[in-house]
């Protein structure tokens, strides 16, 4: 690797995550981004809790985190790893769902869960604006949600 290339960014904690998404609290949902491959894969970890807002509504008594919260998760896992690979930790990265096809949900999310995020690019590519990913979202091991996914990623400023 030459002096002018930067190592690769293989984790992002809390603090890369926020320089890259400008999602916040409550509707920042991935703690930690893992196992980053360039454009590749990558794993984010969302550690579920009930002091999350949507836990007072969905449903009082018997709290399950909503699908549509966790295919937001896997879609945040995936600006991260598009972001930190193609060095956009400026802030400028804004990203828009444009379709969500084959969604499944197997195993209900419930505070305590420790879910993981898998996503693989299918489509995409350093300096295009339209991606597709493969999201699966698991806890303990089973299978909790897994869809597909494409955004569009659009540079403010």
């Amino acid at each position: 690797m030459s002096d002018t290339q930067q190592t690769p960014i293989t984790v992002a904690d809390i603090h890369l995550i926020h320089a890259i998404l400008p999602h916040r609290y409550p509707f920042l949902l991935v703690d930690r981004v893992i196992d980053i491959d360039g454009t590749q894969t990558a794993t984010g970890i969302k550690n579920v809790t009930m002091n999350e807002p949507h836990f007072q509504g969905h449903f009082p008594g018997a709290p399950i985190m909503p699908g549509v919260t966790i295919i937001e998760a896997m879609a945040q896992t995936a600006g991260v790893m598009v972001g930190a690979s193609m060095g956009l930790v400026n802030g400028d990265l804004l990203i828009y769902f444009m379709s969500i096809d084959k969604a499944k949900f197997r195993r209900k999310v419930i505070p305590g869960d420790r879910m993981l995020m898998h996503v693989t690019t299918t489509r995409g590519k350093p300096g295009g604006k339209v991606w597709k990913f493969h999201g699966r979202a698991e806890v303990d091991g089973e299978l909790a949600a897994e869809c597909e996914f494409s955004a569009m990623l659009d540079l403010k400023g």
